[in-house]
């Protein structure tokens, strides 16, 4: 589209030079008024409905492609996006796994996404697979993306939503379906418990299970899930910098690097004893690392 209306721009610019320049000669008003009429006729009638044609004969299969109409295959996979001030919800509702902050799909099939959100506006945005959209307080909307091959990409909100909006980052992954059903059946199993960990997953229950759900352990639904955080390549819209990514979030998400202002929508963590923080972060860092 800018390739094309750039020839345009170009075309409408170079026409307006030249009428500009050139010199009548003489030319009667009936051989000016037979002109005009062409130029209208020819640049305001059938040029630009030459451009609409082309360029729906373009976008139409391209927008048909991202909404949920029915396929051949059946109906395709439904997976539940809602977003947050300032992070993403999944719910995978056909095999009961709930993620935040982590999308996996199966490569080379339709997905259709169900958009909500629970405060403000988002925009569901990955770029290498297709368009963007709104994601509504009150609404769900519906989009259809496939993503050709497996591989990694990166979602992002793409409608400013708050002071950490530029953290609303989604790591998505397409795998097999093979893969996919293996990664869905080991996020179904509850955490296990073991003996290295009990320290920590026992602070976690006592300072974190009211608000974050672990699979098996804390049922919390106000924050993210953490089922899974520790195979996630994003913790609170930081990169992992290390194997200690979870603790660097916890020692430093309250400090101006990463505040983004959103202190009020994150408990203050500096009132725990450093080993309490040391010994939840050691046991979440093993939570998804199947």
């Amino acid at each position: 589209m800018f390739a094309a209306f750039g020839l345009v721009f170009v075309g409408v610019v170079a026409l307006w030079l030249y009428a500009l320049a050139r010199k009548t000669g003489g030319m009667g008003d009936k051989r000016a008024r037979q002109i005009s009429q062409r130029w209208i006729i020819g640049g305001g009638i059938i040029l630009p409905s030459v451009s609409i044609v082309v360029l729906l004969l373009f976008g139409i299969p391209a927008g048909r492609s991202m909404l949920p109409l029915s396929t051949e295959n059946g109906s395709p996979l439904t997976i539940r996006v809602i977003g947050h001030q300032w992070w993403w919800e999944i719910h995978y509702p056909d095999a009961g796994v709930v993620t935040a902050n982590e999308l996996v799909m199966p490569a080379g099939e339709a997905v259709d996404f169900h958009l909500s959100s629970l405060d403000v506006i988002h925009s569901f945005w990955i770029p290498r697979l297709g368009g963007k959209l709104d994601v509504l307080p009150g609404r769900t909307n519906v989009l259809r993306l496939e993503a050709s091959q497996p591989g990694s990409f990166r979602g992002q909100c793409a409608e400013f939503c708050g002071w950490g909006h530029a953290h609303m980052v989604l790591p998505v992954q397409a795998r097999s379906r093979a893969d996919f059903e293996a990664w869905l059946r080991a996020r179904q199993q509850p955490v296990e418990l073991n003996a290295e960990h009990q320290a920590g997953a026992a602070a976690f229950q006592e300072h974190c299970g009211h608000c974050h759900r672990v699979n098996g352990v804390t049922n919390g639904g106000v924050a993210p899930d953490l089922s899974s955080v520790g195979a996630r390549p994003v913790v609170g819209g930081i990169s992992r910098r290390d194997d200690n990514g979870i603790a660097y979030w916890l020692r430093h998400h309250r400090t101006p690097e990463h505040d983004q202002h959103a202190s009020a929508a994150f408990p203050d963590h500096s009132v725990m004893a450093p080993q309490h923080l040391d010994a939840i972060a050691a046991w979440l860092e093993t939570l998804g690392n199947d």
